[in-house]
C-alpha cells in the first residue's frame, strides 16, 4: 500500500418522513443537481451532530481529547463564570473588556459585533488564570484594574495564538478536526483536515406538505374545530454523503500523536454510520444507519463519487450501490489511482476493489492508518 495521505469516506443513508435540515423558511434544504431538485443536508449540520453526539463513540470520550467551546459568550460564561460574582463589578469590567477585545477584536465588548468563535480548553484555562491574577493584583481598586487591563491588552490584543503557545490542541479536538477561523487574529486560524460535503438524495426530491392540528384537551362540547392548525414539510430519501480526511494535516493538528489520530478516525467512522442528523425528533423519529459505508486510503487527490448520481437513481440501496460501483469502476479504468478499499454494505452487490467487512472492521482499518505515515510525525 502507498503512504495513506487521504482517507475518503462515502456513505448512503436512508430516511423516511423526516425533516433533517431546514432553511430559513422552515422547509427542507435543497440542491439542484442533474436537472432535478434533491433534498440536502448541509455539511454544517452533519458536523454539528457528529461533534455533539452523546454516543459510545463520541469524540469527547477519546483519551486526550481536549474540549472546546463555540460561542460568543465564552469569556463571560467560562472565563469569569461564577467566581467573579463576588468581585466588585468596577474591578471586573476593565479586565473583562480587555479580554473580550483580545478574543473577539476591537468591537468585542458588544455581543452583537462578535463572531461565534471556537476556543479550546487550554485557551479558556489561560484566560481564566490571567483574569484571576489581574483581579488579585488590582486589590479591589478599580483604577488599578483599569491600568492592569490596559497593559495586558497591549500584550494580548489580537493574539490568541500566544494564549495557547505550545499546546497540542489549542482549539480543542473540535478545532483540530474541523478547523477554526478567527477574523480578528488570522494567526490563530486552524486549517481543517476533515472535509465534509453536503449530503444529497441520489434521486429527485420526495416531499409533501404535512397538514396537522393540535386539539384542545379541555375543550367544551360547544367548542368545535381545532385549537391550532399548522403545516410543515416532510421528506424521504436515500442520501449520498462524502468525507475526506487529510491524514498528515490531522496528525499535525494533533501534535503528531498517531494514537490519538487513530482513535479519532475509528470513532468518526462510527459516528458517520450511526448518528443521524435531524430536527423534529419527537414527531418524526429520524433515526437511521448507513446502508453503505465505503472507505478508501491512498496518496492521490481525493474525488467524490457524486457524479454517479447526476442522473437520478431509483431510491433503493441496491440500485444506488450499483450506480456508485459502475462510476467507481470507470474511474479506476481511467485513472488507476490504486486506493485500498473496505466496504460495509446492506446490499448484495460488490464494490470494485473493496474488501467487505463490518463497521468494526472498517473502523479498525481507519484506526491503523496514521501509524503507517512515514516520518517523525507518526
Amino acid at each position: 500500500m502507498t503512504e495513506p495521505r487521504f482517507l475518503q469516506i462515502h456513505f448512503l443513508a436512508p430516511y423516511t418522513a423526516a425533516l433533517l435540515n431546514r432553511d430559513d423558511s422552515g422547509l427542507a434544504k435543497r440542491l439542484p443537481y442533474g436537472g432535478h431538485l434533491r433534498t440536502r443536508v448541509s455539511s454544517q449540520c452533519l458536523k454539528r451532530h457528529w461533534r455533539l453526539a452523546d454516543d459510545p463513540h463520541s469524540l469527547h470520550r477519546i483519551a486526550g481529547a481536549d474540549d472546546a467551546f463555540r460561542s460568543r459568550e465564552t469569556v463571560d460564561r467560562k472565563v469569569f463564570a461564577d467566581w467573579a460574582a463576588d468581585v466588585d463589578a468596577a474591578v471586573v469590567k476593565p479586565i473583562r473588556d480587555a479580554m473580550l477585545t483580545a478574543v473577539y477584536g476591537d468591537k468585542g465588548t458588544d455581543k452583537k459585533s462578535r463572531q461565534t468563535l471556537l476556543l479550546g480548553e487550554v485557551e479558556v484555562a489561560y484566560l481564566t488564570a490571567e483574569a484571576r491574577r489581574l483581579v488579585a493584583e488590582a486589590g479591589g481598586d478599580a483604577k488599578a484594574a483599569a491600568a492592569l487591563a490596559k497593559e495586558w491588552n497591549k500584550t494580548h490584543k489580537a493574539n490568541l495564538r500566544a494564549m495557547s503557545e505550545g499546546a497540542k490542541l489549542p482549539g480543542g479536538l473540535t478545532g483540530a478536526l474541523f478547523g477554526r477561523m478567527v477574523t480578528s487574529d488570522p494567526k490563530a486560524n486552524i486549517d481543517a483536515p476533515v472535509h465534509v460535503a453536503h449530503a444529497f438524495t441520489v434521486h429527485a426530491e420526495e416531499a409533501e406538505g404535512d397538514y396537522f392540528i393540535a386539539a384542545d384537551d379541555l375543550a367544551r362540547d360547544e367548542d368545535t374545530g381545532a385549537d391550532t392548525i399548522q403545516e410543515t414539510e416532510l421528506t424521504s430519501g436515500l442520501f449520498y454523503g462524502y468525507v475526506v480526511v487529510d491524514l498528515p494535516g490531522l496528525l499535525s493538528n494533533l501534535g503528531g500523536d498517531a494514537r490519538l489520530a487513530g482513535d479519532v478516525l475509528h470513532n468518526l467512522l462510527y459516528l458517520i454510520a450511526e448518528v443521524s442528523p435531524g430536527a423534529k425528533l419527537g414527531s418524526t423519529a429520524p433515526y437511521s444507519r448507513a446502508s453503505l459505508l465505503l472507505v478508501e486510503a491512498g496518496d492521490r487527490q481525493p474525488r467524490s463519487l457524486a457524479e454517479a448520481f447526476r442522473s437520478p437513481c431509483p431510491a433503493e440501496t441496491g440500485q444506488a450501490v450499483a450506480a456508485l460501483s459502475d462510476h467507481l469502476a470507470a474511474l479506476d479504468a481511467a485513472y488507476a489511482t490504486g486506493e485500498v478499499r473496505r466496504v460495509m454494505s446492506l446490499a448484495n452487490a460488490e464494490v470494485p476493489g473493496a474488501a467487505p467487512g463490518t463497521l468494526a472492521d472498517l473502523a479498525g482499518f481507519a484506526r491503523e492508518l496514521p501509524a503507517q505515515l512515514a516520518g517523525p510525525a507518526a
